[in-house]
């Protein structure tokens, strides 16, 4: 009985007992939570401490009175944003790329791992792997170094297409074409490193269940559709729920080293928008831009978290 009536109190962190059972927890993992306080660190510097400027969309900044020196501007500034052409376009393109983005390139991971997972030759699916792994490892800037030329006029796409009697198109100069263009080398950058999570989920799968399925008479695709797919929904769900709260920012390194002049109307996005209204001296602007799109995405967020808990309640972040 004794025993019993201690057990709560030391599981409660608010009583005596429960912060002495808190100590003991963190003197035992002390070299965990040393190794934890430079990260913890950086993320507070980096994530939380610039919140503070979040001040300047709500006020008429001036450099030279600093931002709690500066007028308070209510919501002007963000009446401005909503109505002017510039960040109507750039809302627009965002929108659109991201609904692309969240329709082929979330998916192309989650085929690529079911792919290789069905690959029985090891060295073949090794060198798969790392083919695709490999364009993740270069910069936005190195793969448009190597896009531009490779598609250009006389690139090699180009001139394979030249084979089979198609006309000749400058891809990324083409604004018809630049959606398309942001998708293909999304899935080509991305794919196979965002594979490895769903691939690691796909081999955590008990082998006895394909073996079951295999004796019933169950063809790959129907192994794949009642297997492995409800086998790896928990990281799929987890993936998109973490995904969405970005759904506005779709790559601005990407976007940035991939637009060109005849491309620009439709390669303004919500980040370049704002860094536009940084290079002119428009801060008020490019917070009040910069802090709608971060709205969305934790807006987003919570919406998606809490449709998946209304179908599961232990699948959602929190």
């Amino acid at each position: 009985m004794e025993i019993r009536s201690a057990l709560p109190e030391a599981r409660n962190p608010g009583t005596a007992a429960g912060w002495q059972r808190q100590w003991r927890v963190y003197k035992q993992h002390r070299a965990l939570i040393i190794m934890l306080l430079p990260g913890l660190a950086l993320f507070l510097l980096f994530s939380y401490v610039p919140m503070y400027g979040v001040i300047i969309a709500f006020k008429h900044f001036q450099i030279t009175e600093g931002i709690l020196g500066s007028p308070w501007a209510g919501w002007e500034n963000f009446q401005r944003l909503f109505q002017g052409n510039g960040f109507m376009n750039a809302l627009r393109n965002s929108v659109v790329i991201a609904f692309l983005k969240m329709v082929f390139v979330f998916p192309a991971p989650i085929v690529l791992a079911l792919l290789l997972n069905e690959l029985r030759i090891t060295w073949f699916r090794r060198t798969i792997q790392t083919v695709t792994y490999l364009p993740h490892f270069f910069s936005w800037v190195v793969l448009a170094g190597i896009l531009f030329p490779f598609l250009g006029n006389d690139g090699g796409f180009n001139k394979l297409l030249g084979v089979f009697g198609i006309p000749q198109q400058l891809w990324l100069l083409e604004p018809d074409y630049f959606y398309g263009m942001v998708v293909l080398t999304n899935i080509w950058q991305s794919a196979g490193w965002g594979s490895i999570v769903y691939f690691a989920a796909l081999a955590s799968i008990d082998p006895s269940l394909y073996e079951a399925a295999i004796a019933d008479g169950a063809s790959r695709w129907r192994r794949i559709w009642h297997i492995s797919l409800p086998s790896i929904a928990p990281t799929v769900i987890i993936m998109y729920l973490l995904n969405i709260g970005h759904f506005l920012s779709v790559g601005f390194d990407q976007i940035y080293n991939l637009v060109t002049s005849p491309t620009s109307g439709v390669g303004e996005i919500l980040d370049t928008y704002v860094l536009r209204r940084l290079l002119t001296m428009d801060y008020e602007l490019g917070t009040a831009a910069g802090l709608f799109n971060s709205t969305v995405g934790l807006v987003l967020v919570l919406i998606a978290n809490t449709l998946v808990k209304l179908y599961d309640k232990e699948r959602g972040l929190w």
